[in-house]
């Protein structure tokens, strides 16, 4: 079963963040696509060969497809607002969940405290946080989810 890895990934501790939570689901039976280990780097053929939109490109089409293609999006959610690239990852699954009755399983990370909608009761925006099947705020909550959907699925 393949997770697609979306959310920030642009300083140290958000890429260490990231490769030890894709570790732990890799342990128990998923297969996991994270784009900062598994898509583009641009240093490295073919890509370091390529024109900048070229690169740009390719980034979103890898990604595209690799969202497209995974039974389960986890969104990792943390950040004062939810990376922009993760909400179009996001967008794109649950419209290929909605449109084409798909049942990809779309699930936030959300141990934060920060949110901007506190006047809704609520962290995320609401056009964010009604695209989610589920929201959970620790790791194990986690865990437990995809193996509950996981077992559901076999």
């Amino acid at each position: 079963m393949l997770i697609y890895f979306a959310g920030p990934l642009f300083c140290h501790a958000e890429q260490a963040f990231n490769i030890e939570l894709t570790e732990k689901l890799e342990e128990i039976g998923f297969s996991v696509f994270l784009p900062q280990r598994d898509g583009i780097e641009k240093n490295k053929p073919p890509y370091s060969e390529m024109e900048i939109e070229e690169l740009r490109q390719s980034i979103f089409s890898i990604d595209r497809d690799n969202v497209l293609k995974a039974d389960i999006l986890l969104f990792v959610l943390d950040g004062r607002v939810p990376d922009e690239g993760a909400c179009v990852e996001l967008g794109l699954a649950y419209a290929q969940n909605h449109l084409l009755k798909r049942d990809k399983l779309i699930i936030g990370l959300h141990t934060d405290m920060r949110g901007a909608f506190a006047f809704l009761d609520t962290k995320l925006n609401p056009m964010i946080l009604g695209a989610f099947d589920d929201i959970v705020d620790d790791e194990d909550s986690l865990i437990k989810a995809l193996k509950k959907y996981k077992k559901a699925k076999s």
